[in-house]
């Protein structure tokens, strides 16, 4: 086997080459290297491997993996756009307001706000680009996991979103296996300390919606941080565009409305077992006369 750099594209053995990784680390003994350090390239997941775990992925692969990735991620972004049909959002007003419309006088809607801290910036990029392109309206940085909590305070109040996203990487450490100790994930207790930031910022779980974790995230110390969504109740792996589908719905949920978890789930690709939450109100609001008019 040829030997492994920083960089290379690689699949574990062990578990059935089932995700393609980007080696980020190489974890040395002197003059022996024992296992690296990795980072799905589609998956929000840190994971370590032995080397000699590991074998080198092609370009084929690497296109094919890219290929999976957008494919479903453009699976759920046209179901969105299916949904919003269902609701009829642009035709009902009387579903957001006991107002009677005046004759002549139309009206926009306003999408909640969006802030998203990514701790990946090749995912934030894609995160971005879905965003537009859903009319969700978001700025977003990339800021690594360990940052996070001293970053998040101060890029809420120049924002000022309705909704925070709070992801990255994260992984389940097998070998320490215990689900209710923060020591065995990787960057859940960042995670967890960001939230608590945001929350000492705005305790109101209706003012600002936190979505955060990753994959195999400690989901109840999330939750008890001041989450309203989070990841991982079932500890599996999450799609990396899984943040941003739960920001969507909440972002085109009228604010009068309540978005279920049942209903968020249904938003995304890893579903229920992915990411859960709290009851939450959306942030759709009606604005007129709409003077964007034509």
């Amino acid at each position: 086997m040829s030997e492994i750099r920083i960089g290379d594209r690689v699949a574990r053995s062990s578990y059935g080459l089932d995700i393609v990784f980007v080696v980020i680390n190489i974890i040395t003994d002197r003059i022996r290297a024992e296992k690296v350090l990795l980072r799905g390239l589609n998956r929000r997941l840190i994971a370590d491997a032995p080397t000699d775990d590991l074998i080198p992925v092609n370009k084929e692969g690497i296109e094919l993996s890219s290929e999976i990735f957008h494919r479903e991620v453009r699976n759920s972004v046209e179901k969105i756009f299916r949904r919003r049909i269902a609701e009829d959002l642009s035709m009902d007003y009387s579903r957001y307001s006991n107002m009677i419309l005046p004759p002549g006088v139309d009206y926009r809607h306003i999408p909640g706000r969006v802030l998203h801290l990514d701790g990946d910036a090749d995912y934030l990029k894609n995160c971005l680009k879905y965003y537009k392109e859903m009319n969700v309206p978001a700025v977003g940085y990339y800021v690594p996991e360990e940052v996070q909590p001293r970053k998040v305070v101060g890029l809420f109040k120049e924002h000022l979103p309705d909704i925070l996203v709070i992801t990255g990487h994260d992984g389940f450490i097998a070998r320490i296996n215990d689900r209710l100790s923060l020591d065995s994930y990787r960057t859940s207790k960042y995670f967890v300390e960001t939230v608590k930031k945001a929350r000492q910022a705005e305790p109101d779980k209706d003012s600002l919606v936190i979505i955060a974790g990753a994959c195999q995230s400690y989901y109840e110390a999330l939750i008890d941080a001041g989450a309203n969504f989070a990841s991982s109740p079932k500890r599996i792996f999450i799609h990396c565009a899984d943040p941003l589908f739960v920001a969507e719905k909440i972002s085109y949920t009228p604010f009068n409305l309540v978005a279920q978890v049942t209903q968020v789930a249904e938003n995304i690709i890893s579903g229920l077992d992915g990411i859960g939450g709290i009851e939450t109100r959306g942030k759709l609001r009606l604005s007129l006369p709409n003077t964007l008019l034509n």
